[in-house]
């Protein structure tokens, strides 16, 4: 039974949750405007999720993806109160992520530092750090520049026939371009099938010439990037930054990289598995919303989610090795 579970499970979830909802909800849930909606409304998990999933690759994880996003929206803000350029604010905000990025890496991968004790000191810091750039105020209003804004409420047209037409989110867009980027660097580079490699066995990778730690390090760039990214996201949607508004992207994006590890046959991560994993996430969120179910409900039922996928990809991993412990005796 628990084979089963282990490599039907994710498929059954995602069909079995639309479907729930469908019956539920059958006036709102299917129209083509709600899943717009809901491709915005995870546009900034989506980032953060499939750079998470380059760290977990190689067996690592970063917790301070959330306050870094909180991190670099305020960063923005507070350069446009300067009256610094959008270009220039969002470009500074970006590199703000990416020295977060690095740093974790070089305190995980250099030092040695364990990336749960890492991550969550980091967490802290760019916490704090939010807090001290913002003076614990969210700004809003006057002091976003309204092209900042105006990007989120744009988008690409989609005609579904001559008298209908839809506007597919530019946060989609963007979170879809990120997507790919990040698939070709993992399924079709060199660099991607050495953090594969580490992810594996890092003791045989390095003893095979690959550079484990300055790999290890790169990775964490990719999180700390994803976590400004979708801090900038969020900030352009809302028409506002503060210190607290990436709170909720560590916990869900890590659900989602798990959740996707059930759907893949050797139970490593993969981008697109992740994907899916952002939309079952998504789609939960957007169902449970419309039944008018309590937000902390909701948050226990995300708990329930985690718990399972990570029993499912664990035992998924004890029978894949035992099944090569069997084939390979010794």
């Amino acid at each position: 039974m628990i084979a089963l579970l282990r490599r039907y499970g994710g498929l059954i979830g995602m069909i079995a949750v639309p479907v729930f909802f469908s019956i539920a909800l059958p006036d709102t849930f299917l129209t083509v405007q709600n899943w717009i909606n809901i491709s915005q409304q995870i546009s900034m998990l989506v980032v953060v999720a499939a750079t998470m999933t380059v760290v977990m690759v190689v067996g690592d994880f970063d917790l301070s993806v959330g306050s870094m996003a909180s991190l670099s929206g305020v960063v923005a803000a507070s350069l446009f109160i300067q009256d610094w350029s959008v270009p220039a604010a969002l470009a500074t905000a970006m590199l703000v992520g990416l020295a977060g990025g690095l740093f974790n890496g070089f305190i995980v991968s250099l030092i040695g530092v364990l990336p749960f004790v890492a991550t969550l000191a980091t967490l802290t810091i760019f916490s704090g750090l939010a807090f001290v750039v913002s003076d614990g105020r969210t700004v809003f209003g006057r002091d976003i520049p309204d092209a900042f804004g105006a990007f989120a409420r744009g988008g690409a047209p989609i005609s579904i026939s001559d008298q209908t037409t839809f506007y597919l989110p530019n946060l989609a867009i963007v979170a879809g371009v990120v997507v790919m980027i990040v698939w070709v660097i993992l399924e079709q580079t060199t660099y991607g099938r050495r953090l594969y490699a580490i992810g594996a066995n890092a003791e045989a990778a390095h003893f095979a010439g690959i550079p484990v730690r300055t790999l290890r390090w790169s990775a964490y760039a990719f999180t700390g990037v994803g976590g400004a990214l979708a801090g900038l996201m969020y900030a352009s949607r809302v028409a506002s930054a503060n210190p607290t508004q990436g709170d909720g992207l560590m916990l869900t994006s890590i659900a989602a990289v798990f959740l996707g590890m059930t759907l893949t046959r050797d139970g490593q991560a993969r981008v697109l598995a992740t994907l899916a994993g952002v939309v079952v996430l998504g789609v939960l969120d957007n169902g449970l919303t419309q039944l008018r179910i309590d937000s902390y409900v909701r948050e226990v039922v995300l708990g329930a989610i985690i718990l399972t996928a990570v029993g499912i990809s664990v035992f998924g991993r004890r029978q894949l090795f035992r099944q090569a412990s069997h084939e390979y005796p010794g």
